[in-house]
């Protein structure tokens, strides 16, 4: 039997690692991103019609209309379907500008990446909600973690409060270590958003 450090650590998915990549890059809670990837639940190469004549374009699923708004920026529809980060890191930067500019709370913002319309927010946002708690789990079994006050997602600035830490013990088993917990604004999930640590102790 190999020793375990002799065992190189399994590849994560495109999608799974692209997601990470892009929540830490543009400051989001990674649970986030990748409820967002797995709800778009797009393909390199897809493109999806829409009821109104538009497109839903590869990986992250971007919308045509949406797309010719970023033109001035260079950025295509070819751009955006094809595999590789880039969807995720464009759809990250797009879901922090929601985050920081929009109104509502955490998970409105997140949901204004697929539609503002009401209706349609709700249940996208109850979607992603549900998707950021199998994620949330999934990190913690995997990576150290740390839970993200949702004002310092809207800020961008990092929290100044101690949060509870959750860090992966190799191959046995997750061990808690209990700080203080920033105190969650009224009105919203009593579910936290996870980040994760960098760095060592």
């Amino acid at each position: 039997m190999p020793f375990v450090a002799d065992v190189p650590p399994p590849a994560l998915s495109e999608p799974i690692a692209c997601s990470i990549m892009a929540a830490v890059k543009y400051e989001l809670p990674v649970n986030i991103v990748l409820a967002v990837s797995g709800q778009e639940g797009g393909k390199p190469g897809q493109w999806v019609r829409n009821h109104n004549g538009t497109y839903d374009v590869g990986p992250m699923q971007f919308n045509t209309a949406y797309l010719r708004e970023l033109s001035r920026y260079g950025i295509t529809p070819e751009d955006v379907e094809q595999g590789g980060c880039y969807s995720y890191e464009l759809a990250a930067w797009r879901i922090r500008g929601h985050v920081r500019n929009d109104r509502g709370d955490l998970w409105t913002r997140v949901a204004n990446y697929h539609s503002r319309t009401p209706a349609i927010n709700a249940r996208y946002r109850q979607q992603i909600m549900r998707r950021a708690v199998y994620w949330a789990d999934w990190l913690d079994a995997r990576f150290a973690t740390q839970q993200v006050a949702q004002s310092a997602v809207f800020s961008g600035a990092p929290a100044e409060a101690s949060v509870a830490v959750v860090e992966a013990v190799p191959a046995v088993k997750a061990a808690v270590v209990q700080q203080p917990v920033m105190p969650q604004p009224v009105g919203t999930s009593a579910y936290v958003p996870r980040g994760l640590v960098m760095g060592s102790k």
